[in-house]
């Protein structure tokens, strides 16, 4: 008996602290640079819990290794429901493959809170390639292989991956050029240097709209509300080529489960309410709330499709 009441007069300063939280403002970490769709998507996400928390959410921009920095950071921080981080899929399925090592622990360290919002990827090419539909890409591969070249924001993300799995499924030859960022990249993309890419619709819309570059498909099973009369690479009768984007909201494993029960609480009021989901429309997002028992069940998904993809290419990171 006199261990029990030790143990639980150890516990209520943690059931106050869970009572009374959120009492200050929060941190979110975004592990990219500001002004990316990392960037305005979280900070969408983050005005609209604070409207939740009655604080301020306080965005911290820490890039680096593709998002792995800032989870790292994250994650490593004190488990007391004041630090979160909004993730890419980068540093949860990708680097767990691509990386020599991995500063944390997915499992141990990371309490996976919600997904947040779902980007289709557009297939785009320069307008001196001379295709006019997705099968005529595919079909200019195979006679020239070798000839077209793909750029990425940079080796093992999402951009680059994207391209292998076509490459695979196609059973086409193209060379990849990774970049220091989606931003390089399309820069070349736009001069010609190199030939296609593929990036989260919201990088690449003004171009296809201005007539710069040529929307081929949209990987994913569904059409995109910005480019509605470009098909899908699942119509184009390729339903493994699908790489959506996404971003999803993780805090320390260690926060007290009340803390985290609270921070899925806001963050659900946000991504459900009007005003953040127009947000995300506007630059090509979808905002797309789960319980983080559905989360986690998404992330094993992805960390199997992408994990295999990494294999296959024998691709590895040193870090």
């Amino acid at each position: 008996m006199a261990l029990l009441r030790i143990l639980a007069l150890a516990l209520l300063p943690l059931v106050a602290a869970a009572q009374s939280y959120p009492s200050k403002p929060v941190r979110m970490i975004i592990g990219f640079p500001a002004g990316g769709p990392a960037d305005i998507f979280g900070r969408a996400l983050a005005q609209g819990m604070a409207s939740d928390f009655g604080q301020p959410v306080v965005v911290e921009n820490i890039s680096g290794v593709g998002g792995v920095l800032g989870v790292e950071r994250g994650v490593k921080s004190a488990p007391d429901g004041y630090t979160v981080v909004f993730n890419s899929a980068s540093p949860l399925v990708i680097a767990p493959y691509s990386l020599a090592r991995l500063p944390y622990d997915i499992k141990k360290d990371i309490a996976l809170i919600t997904l947040a919002v779902r980007v289709p990827e557009v297939l785009a090419v320069h307008p001196s390639l001379p295709v006019a539909k997705f099968e005529d890409l595919i079909a200019y591969a195979k006679a020239n292989p070798g000839k077209v070249n793909f750029g990425s924001a940079g080796a093992g993300s999402i951009t680059h991956l994207a391209g292998e799995l076509l490459k695979a499924e196609a059973k086409i030859d193209i060379v990849h050029v990774p970049y220091k960022g989606a931003a390089p990249a399309v820069t070349d993309l736009l001069g010609g240097q190199v030939q296609m890419g593929i990036f989260d619709v919201p990088v690449l819309l003004a171009h296809i709209r201005s007539g710069k570059l040529k929307a081929l498909a949209i990987t994913s099973a569904k059409r995109a509300d910005a480019l509605p009369d470009v098909p899908t690479t699942v119509e184009r009768s390729y339903p493994n080529v699908t790489s959506d984007n996404w971003y999803g909201l993780i805090m320390p494993a260690a926060a007290p489960a009340q803390i985290q029960s609270r921070v899925h609480a806001a963050a659900m009021a946000a991504l459900k309410s009007n005003a953040v989901i127009e947000q995300m429309a506007k630059v090509g997002g979808v905002a797309s709330p789960t319980t983080p028992q559905e989360y986690a069940k998404f992330v094993e998904a992805e960390q199997e499709k992408w994990g295999r993809i990494v294999t296959a290419i024998g691709f590895k990171e040193q870090n």
